[in-house]
This record gives C-alpha cells, sequence and structure tokens, in this order.
C-alpha cells in the first residue's frame, strides 16, 4: 500500500492511497482540475480510483467531491451526518450523486479495502478518520481533530503507517494574526490539533507505528521545522528509527516527496 498526499492545509486536503488492486481518495477539497492533476503528476491513474472517503464536510476537504465523483463516476462514502451536511447546505448542483453512510466503528468494502470509520473531535457533523486495510497492511488518517483519545489511540496503534495531524505551534497561535474567536476555535477540543499535543501522540505510537505523515500544518502558526523539532521531542530516542514526513499545502513532487510506502 501507498500513500501520497496531494494537498493538505487550510486551502485544499486530498490523499491518494494505492493498493494493489486498486485505489482511493481519502477528501477531495482541490478543484477537479487540480486534483486530477497533482493524482497523474504523482503516478496516479484516475481511472484506478474506486471510491472518495470524506472526513468531514468543510469546504478545505470536500468542495471538488461533487464533480470529481460525478466525472469518474466513482461513490462518495461520509457518515450520516457529513452527508446531510453536504447534501442539505454545501451542495449545488442536482445531478445524481452516489452517496453511500458509513457509521463509526462499523467496517466496509470497496474492491480489496476494508476500511473503518471512527470518530474524531472537530466543529463539524459527526467527523471521521479511517483506518484502511488491504493485503494485511493497515493506514490510520486522523486529521482536523482538537484531540486524539484512547479510542483513537487503540486504533491507530495497529496501523503500519499514520497520517496525524500537526497544525500548530500553541505560541505562534497566540501571537498570530488570527481574531481571537479563531484562536479559540482552533486550540479547543474541537479544533485541531498543536505540535505539542501531536508529539504526545508520537510518543505512544512511536514503539508501534515507524512510519507518519503529519499533516494540516498551518501556514501562517506553524513551520515545517517546528513540527519536526516538536516530532523530534515526542519520539525522543525512537525518531531516528522511524520515518517522519511533513505534509505540506503544495503536496508531493519529485523535490518534495510525501509518501509513504507501507
Amino acid at each position: 500500500m501507498q500513500c501520497t498526499i496531494l494537498a493538505s492545509g487550510s486551502k485544499g486536503n486530498c490523499i491518494l492511497v494505492e493498493g494493489s488492486g486498486g485505489a482511493l481518495l481519502i477528501d477531495a477539497g482541490l478543484s477537479v482540475k487540480e486534483t486530477l492533476r497533482r493524482l497523474v503528476a504523482a503516478g496516479g491513474r484516475p481511472e484506478s480510483i474506486q471510491a472518495i472517503l470524506v472526513t468531514h464536510e468543510h469546504g478545505d476537504h470536500i468542495s471538488g467531491v461533487d464533480v470529481l465523483s460525478r466525472r469518474l463516476q466513482i461513490p462518495v462514502y461520509a457518515t450520516r451526518g457529513t452527508l446531510h451536511d453536504f447534501l442539505t447546505n454545501r451542495r449545488t448542483s442536482n445531478k445524481p450523486l452516489d452517496i453511500r453512510s458509513c457509521t463509526y466503528n462499523d467496517k466496509f468494502c470497496v474492491g480489496d479495502f476494508v476500511i473503518e470509520a471512527f470518530a474524531t473531535s472537530h466543529d463539524a457533523n459527526e467527523p471521521c478518520g479511517f483506518c484502511i486495510r488491504e493485503d494485511g497492511i493497515m493506514l490510520g488518517c486522523c486529521t482536523d481533530t482538537g484531540i486524539v483519545n484512547s479510542g483513537m489511540l487503540s486504533r491507530l496503534h495497529r496501523c503500519d503507517g499514520v497520517v496525524l495531524e500537526s497544525n500548530h505551534c500553541p505560541e505562534m497561535l497566540k501571537n498570530g494574526p488570527y481574531p481571537e474567536s479563531l484562536k479559540r476555535r482552533i486550540r479547543s477540543a474541537r479544533g485541531h490539533l498543536s505540535n505539542d499535543a501531536a508529539s504526545l501522540c508520537l510518543r505512544t505510537l512511536g514503539r508501534d507505528v515507524h512510519a507518519m505523515i503529519l499533516a494540516h500544518v498551518s501556514e501562517v502558526n506553524n513551520t515545517p521545522e517546528k513540527v519536526r523539532l516538536s516530532a523530534r521531542d515526542g519520539l525522543g530516542l525512537l525518531y531516528g528509527e522511524t520515518s517522519i514526513t511533513i505534509a505540506t499545502q503544495a503536496g508531493t513532487s519529485d523535490a518534495c516527496p510525501q509518501v509513504l510506502n507501507l
């Protein structure tokens, strides 16, 4: 299994997951044109995509879902809460769309992939992360969450690779340009995971998970170097034994690969 970041951040999110028999997208927060351009540039094949998995209904994760799903003729999977908000408040087209609901902790299959959604903590309508298994390998995706609780950690512990949020440096957020109301939202339990909180997760996960991508890094309230230093603090002596990749808004490129090979 291979996981490639096509985009990660407040301007758009999209992750390509490729297995031996097909591929998935987690979120589609870019335009269709840009998503397909990045997918092909990363070596992916649009015809191999079997479904789009949606973590929640915020625009940076869902803005391209409607058109992309119809263009590729593939289904969209999300929780009932996410689908309700998407269909009621976000979607502008009346064209037929193949939507399928998933439920926390219940497994479902897409091709050879076995997928399980789990609850995250974000200011959205029934947000989720995903664990994706194929050929005995499992990937966990846990972004856009203000906390990582024991239930989330128990799932991520079982994964071979993890995409984990490391959104902001608390000091940069405190002293940054955002209005206080937005700062409170970001650092709340239903906001975004700080570098410090991600570091604590890595301290636990590093015993079992040896390949990680740190994602949804703020371009205003964080830097890749701060993310890496925080990860080093969390992993301690395990840092040299753990593959750490910092995802960016630009996504993967030949000069900056953001890929997990599992």
